[in-house]
């Protein structure tokens, strides 16, 4: 073979090896630089160190959504549709190789054990009458979010949070609003209707009460609409349960996977 062949043939090698550049072959330079990526543009929902917050945690050996490389760089890059997860096309297919080897280096890390007991979370779960609102499995009410894999997709420093203190939640839907807005409507023939808002546009609004009872209004129906981000319809656990009991919920709640 010539030399210019052979240089050639080396070439193509290289950047054909750069081209599919796996995941799990990335060096520790990749991963220092996937981590400070990582924690500017995942950890305000996925925490600093993966372990979770509005987002699921990241330190597992398997994750749900991403089986393999190919699917988590695929995810990372392209987001997950009808999900607060983003795409991320303003990121070179470099970068996010960087964050998706460092995301795949927190499933090697040695998971922190909650320090609750499932078993007691989940007959506090009943106890406290949580399926009025949340289903699980298909069982239970709808006036809140199903809980089927909240496990999966929310961390447990987020669920406690929500424990202690409901209205501190902004989680934003697919359509780019605020999920479980409460609203109060004021009404021309004197009723006022509260509830999460289900559907708005234009014109009209649906609301879900306590009752889980639906309500469709024409806003030209209505005197006065108060927006209420800050209120919850969901009570605060903080004064009603002790801390152990809490610690349980949370065992409980993120045991809950979808499996």
């Amino acid at each position: 073979m010539s030399p210019g062949l052979l240089a050639l043939a080396l070439l193509s090698g290289f950047y054909s090896s750069f081209d599919q550049d796996p995941v799990s072959a990335h060096s520790g330079g990749d991963l220092v630089r996937g981590q400070r990526l990582f924690m500017s543009r995942c950890a305000r929902c996925h925490g600093l160190k993966g372990t979770g917050g509005t987002g699921p945690g990241l330190i597992r050996a398997r994750l749900r959504r991403a089986a393999d490389d190919d699917a988590l760089f695929a995810l990372i890059k392209e987001g997950i549709a009808g999900t607060e997860m983003p795409d991320n096309w303003t990121m070179a297919d470099r970068e996010i190789r960087d964050v998706a080897a460092y995301v795949r280096s927190l499933g090697r890390a040695e998971a922190t054990q909650l320090p609750g007991d499932p078993a007691k979370g989940k007959a506090i779960y009943a106890k406290n009458d949580c399926s009025k609102c949340h289903a699980v499995k298909g069982h239970g009410g709808t006036s809140g979010p199903d809980l089927t894999d909240v496990g999966g997709r929310r961390g447990a420093s987020h669920l406690l949070q929500v424990l202690l203190d409901p209205g501190s939640s902004k989680l934003i839907d697919s359509y780019g609003y605020l999920a479980f807005l409460n609203v109060q409507l004021s009404m021309h023939d004197g009723r006022v209707i509260q509830g999460l808002r289900v559907n708005e546009d234009s014109f009209t609004i649906e609301l879900r009460d306590v009752e889980n009872r639906l309500h469709l209004i024409e806003k030209s129906d209505v005197v006065e609409m108060k927006r209420e981000p800050q209120a919850s319809v969901m009570p605060g656990y903080a004064k009603t349960l002790s801390a152990r009991e809490i610690d349980d919920l949370v065992a409980f709640l993120a045991g809950l996977r979808g499996e």
